[in-house]
């Protein structure tokens, strides 16, 4: 049995990965701990609703939550220090781990003391962490949920130091035993950019067994004899693929509901309304987030499901964000973005949906209205995406995968520490 730390940069509910990675790592008998943050009371709830009763264990690194005079005065303090540390990235070019994100000092000291056989980071700052921990002999790995220097829209990525985190990832990527990402068009992109070896695929799909959690019930939707389309994503927003939803509205004829999930704020959904076409404000809902258990029954309850994804950086061209497998996993027949991730998918089970172009309104339209007119055509597609996500995107088939390159990376730990210790008798 080994220890395994796995380090988040947020709330446990909002990294499903790193959940199926310590539950399957766990049932293989390590002893296996998760660290990540609170800052949002509700999300904190759902945190502890999570671990409570795994086999693996999970602890905030640092609470901020403003609950107390306490967690005020801490996420009061490290705001305005990530806030100095971005303004002086962005004007002197002078780095600091702070700009990488939240509490990053509090993520390597715990990580030194925990000293575990394995630690896993997953985020941008765990880059930065994953380099120092490798710099004092530790055993390191690395999950690419995302290209992380190549992420984000152009004008975020103005505070950010690009060739910095290019640099981290690059001794990650040739350092490493243990190095995962999220599609194989991102894994060969990541291998050759930084002439590496190629990390392991492990899609972000979902246990299949939790479709027996499906509640019945209809929560969402208003009109259950017309055809629903179900877009969700943590936070709603621009550079999401809602811009080219509601673009092609004007376009769409046949009576849809439209629901969006996601977390949100008033100035948002004013947002919204700027870009929804005349007509359609009583056809489009928008939904808070639920727990993670409760996620399968509110996207089961539709019919199509959105993975719109805007292709404006490499690694959303890349990689496949979960929505697209929590679909399959629902049985929902999709419609997604042709990025080469998600063509990558969609190519193994072409029945299940249709690929669209990301620029053109009238293509997605096109898509909605050629699903939603005809219900045959719609329940063969939801009947192709349940059969695909039992027979080949279900998580079921991936922790094998990813168990593989656990085990591989702790051996390989194991035999260079009797090495170590042989050269250290031998003199």
């Amino acid at each position: 049995m080994a220890r395994v730390l796995i380090l988040i940069g947020a709330h446990l509910c909002t990294a499903p990965r790193p959940q199926k990675e310590a539950e399957t790592l766990a049932k293989a008998g390590h002893d296996v701990s998760v660290r990540g943050f609170w800052f949002d009371p509700l999300h904190a709830e759902r945190d502890l609703a999570l671990a409570q009763g795994r086999r693996w264990q999970f602890r905030p690194l640092i609470d901020f939550r403003p609950v107390s005079l306490a967690g005020r005065g801490r996420s009061f303090a490290v705001r305005a220090f990530h806030r100095m540390a971005r303004e002086l990235q962005m004007r002197f070019g002078t780095f600091s781990p702070a700009v990488l994100g939240y509490g990053v000092g509090a993520m390597f000291k715990t990580a030194l003391a925990e000293n575990a056989d394995l630690s896993i980071v997953h985020s941008e700052a765990g880059l930065w962490v994953g380099g120092r921990l490798l710099d004092k002999g530790l055993r390191v790995g690395v999950d690419f949920e995302d290209w992380f220097s190549e992420d984000l829209l152009p004008e975020a990525r103005k505070a950010r130091p690009v060739a910095l985190i290019k640099s981290f990832e690059q001794r990650l990527m040739r350092e490493c035993s243990y190095r995962l990402t999220t599609s194989n068009v991102l894994a060969s992109a990541l291998s050759e950019t930084y002439d590496a070896p190629t990390p392991a695929v492990v899609y972000n799909t979902f246990p299949f067994a939790e479709r027996e959690n499906i509640d019945g019930q209809i929560r969402d939707r208003r009109n259950p004899t017309i055809p629903s389309l179900h877009w969700f994503s943590q936070t709603i927003g621009p550079g999401r693929g809602l811009e080219m939803l509601f673009g092609s509205l004007r376009y769409v004829t046949y009576p849809v509901e439209i629901h969006v999930r996601g977390n949100h704020s008033e100035e948002t959904r004013r947002w919204i309304n700027t870009l929804l076409p005349q007509g359609w404000a009583d056809r489009v809902f928008i939904h808070k987030t639920v727990g993670n258990t409760e996620l399968i029954s509110r996207i089961h309850e539709h019919d199509i499901g959105l993975a719109l994804e805007m292709p404006y950086c490499l690694s959303r061209q890349l990689t496949i964000t979960n929505k697209l497998f929590q679909y399959l996993q629902a049985g929902l027949a999709i419609i997604a973005t042709n990025t080469p991730g998600q063509r990558e998918v969609l190519e193994r089970c072409p029945d299940a949906g249709m690929l669209v172009s990301g620029d053109d309104p009238r293509a997605i339209a096109d898509a909605i209205e050629s699903l939603a007119k005809d219900k045959e055509r719609l329940a063969m597609a939801k009947s192709a995406s349940l059969i695909a996500a039992k027979a080949m995107f279900c998580w079921e088939v991936e922790e094998e995968n990813l168990l593989r390159e656990s085990e591989k990376a702790l051996k390989e730990s194991s035999a260079r520490s009797v090495g170590r210790a042989a050269a250290s008798l031998s003199r």
